[in-house]
């Protein structure tokens, strides 16, 4: 049936639709309209694009650099014969750096509900949850230990990755809306702590989002837990989180000549970078291959541009050192792979016999980070990975305290941690009202196509990056330039727009078969049936060959490239376009 106005829609179909067919969005943990801000790019609107991406994930600007991108490993473009995925986390930059200088941030504003809510850690998930609390009218406090906020975005990140005054920016725009920051205040036990029993007596609501500020211990052998940790007992070696912390706390750190990084994920990759502009030889040392990674494959490459080594299918196993306790060298096995973990990555195993050892002045391991709760002066319930157990609610075994982001997830990426907060915000702001704010799916008319099908072949662009020559120097400098204004509306025409949905109006339909001979996929069929899932949205399309059994003439959304083919060619005007979009409305 065609729309010719737009309207609000619960219909479980219309909310199953959108989940799965615009799967960039989907994949997003905080829910981004990625269709949405790229559309508004290629027409120019930096600042209404920028605005729906705020509406989502709080700090564009910021995400646009550092995100670890889940929706362009499922944007629909990759998928296979279709090309590359769309460059999503550039454009999302692109949107924050073309806005205009004055542009005016509105958001919506709830009435006072007269509670308070601490927060307590001002890291991305209690950045985001800060935000939503206080746009939904509560008094809200963020406890930071640190001077300044930001937890590992400003001192897990460098600054060639994130510009400090881009951080700066989008921090203040989070927390311009009556926020309180309190930094340099410790939630602990110790003399001078803040104690979490006073904020859960104080507060309506406490939330706990410290994220996981502990490295896990490297294991080596012949050495048990009880043991002392060779990594903090040997000169010139530690642990890639305290020494991306004490560079950006402002402390002049040095490395050797030589330095073994240990660790395959993001912090491993920040650290030897890092050391890399600290003028340092770097190698870095993985237990499979570089598939297993979960650092972006650009970031790889301009690694390895950078002069750094990655060595993969070796696990450490001993730390050597001389007689005055300096370190010499790395032994390590020789691993081969196995099978799978349920995350889909290679189990390394080792080859008896096969230790060898390397030559270095200093090593950084960076194999993972974790949780830890001996801050707290009441009992939480843990779960058996030592991760703090919430309901699904959010809230923690004790009355009042809610938890979000890496410190109830585990170690995890920064807009996990946003998604995680502004969800656990929703559900404080359910438990402190009463009420519940519904997702549900705006619908509105399209009234002509709006992608050309040669946009299809339009290759990804790359980002640009600063020369060789230029870039260790100063360490600050940030490597990625950002897409200019061409390259920006070149990739943004090559998103497939998928909230676009385009239907037949089976009543009108003559079926002629012009828009099954136009279309430029099998994304029109004939069909007899079609499944029903038990949330109500659909399922299979029951396809069939024979005339006498069609009951529909359907379009395939997961095929569909919108490119408006049948839409023009249809005689009888029986094809509807609508955009179909997530938003959140008062229940």
């Amino acid at each position: 049936m065609s729309v010719s106005t737009n309207y609000i829609s619960d219909d479980p179909r219309d909310i199953g639709w959108v989940r799965q067919n615009v799967p960039c969005q989907t994949a997003c943990p905080a829910g981004t309209n990625v269709p949405a801000y790229i559309r508004m790019i290629s027409e120019g609107q930096h600042g209404r694009s920028y605005e729906i991406n705020r509406e989502a994930n709080v700090l564009p600007g910021v995400l646009g650099r550092i995100c670890s991108r889940p929706c362009e490993s499922a944007c629909r473009h990759g998928w296979a014969g279709n090309g590359e995925p769309v460059a999503i986390c550039h454009l999302k930059r692109v949107a924050a750096d073309f806005k205009d200088v004055g542009h005016r941030i509105t958001e919506r504003l709830y009435a006072p509900t007269g509670k308070r809510v601490a927060v307590i850690g001002a890291g991305p998930a209690g950045i985001a949850a800060a935000h939503d609390l206080s746009l939904l009218g509560h008094d809200v406090v963020i406890f930071e230990r640190e001077e300044q906020p930001g937890g590992m975005l400003r001192y897990g990140i460098p600054e060639f990755r994130l510009p400090r005054n881009i951080l700066d920016v989008e921090l203040h725009n989070a927390l311009r809306l009556g926020v309180s920051l309190r930094t340099g205040v410790a939630i602990g036990t110790k003399k001078g702590d803040m104690r979490m029993s006073a904020l859960l007596a104080e507060f309506d609501a406490v939330l706990l989002s410290t994220g996981c500020m502990a490295p896990i211990r490297l294991p080596l052998r012949g050495v048990s837990p009880q043991d002392d940790d060779p990594v903090r007992m040997v000169q010139d070696a530690e642990y890639g989180l305290d020494f991306l912390l004490d560079i950006h706390r402002g402390e002049n750190k040095r490395v050797g000549h030589r330095v073994a990084i240990i660790g395959n994920g993001f912090t491993a990759l920040d650290c030897a970078r890092m050391a890399r502009r600290l003028g340092a030889e770097v190698t870095i040392h993985i237990r499979t291959t570089e598939d297993d990674s979960p650092v972006t494959a650009e970031e790889l490459f301009e690694a390895k541009r950078e002069g750094i080594r990655i060595k993969g299918l070796r696990t450490a196993v001993a730390l050597q050192v001389d007689e005055h306790g300096r370190l010499t060298g790395v032994e390590f096995v020789q691993n081969r792979l196995g099978g799978w973990f349920p995350n889909g990555r290679r189990q390394p195993l080792a080859i008896d016999g096969s230790e060898f050892a390397e030559p270095y002045d200093t090593v950084i391991a960076a194999i993972g980070q974790q949780t830890v709760n001996d801050f707290l002066d009441v009992r939480v319930e843990l779960n058996r990975n030592q991760l703090v157990r919430i309901g699904n609610n959010g809230m923690t075994s004790v009355n009042g305290l809610f938890a979000a982001g890496d410190y109830v997830n585990g170690p995890a990426t920064a807009v996990a941690a946003i998604g995680h907060g502004r969800h656990i915000a929703a559900q404080i702001d359910h438990w402190l009202v009463g009420r519940t704010r519904s997702q549900q799916v705006r619908i509105e008319p399209v009234t002509q196509p709006l992608r050309e099908r040669s946009s299809d072949f339009i290759v990804r662009q790359h980002m640009p990056t600063v020369p060789l020559t230029n870039r260790l120097k100063p360490a600050t400098r940030e490597v990625e330039t950002g897409f200019n204004h061409d390259l920006a509306v070149e990739e943004a025409k090559r998103c497939y727009l998928c909230n676009l949905r385009y239907q037949i109006n089976v009543d009108r339909c003559i079926y002629c078969r012009a828009c099954i001979e136009v279309a430029p996929r099998n994304c029109i069929k004939l069909v007899h049936d079609i499944d029903i899932k038990s949330d109500g949205s659909y399922g299979a399309l029951k396809e069939t060959r024979e005339w006498n059994q069609v009951a529909a003439i359907w379009i395939d959304n997961n095929e569909c490239i919108r490119c408006g083919a049948c839409y023009r060619v249809c005689p009888v005007s029986c094809i509807s376009i609508t955009r179909n979009e997530l938003v959140t409305v008062d229940a």
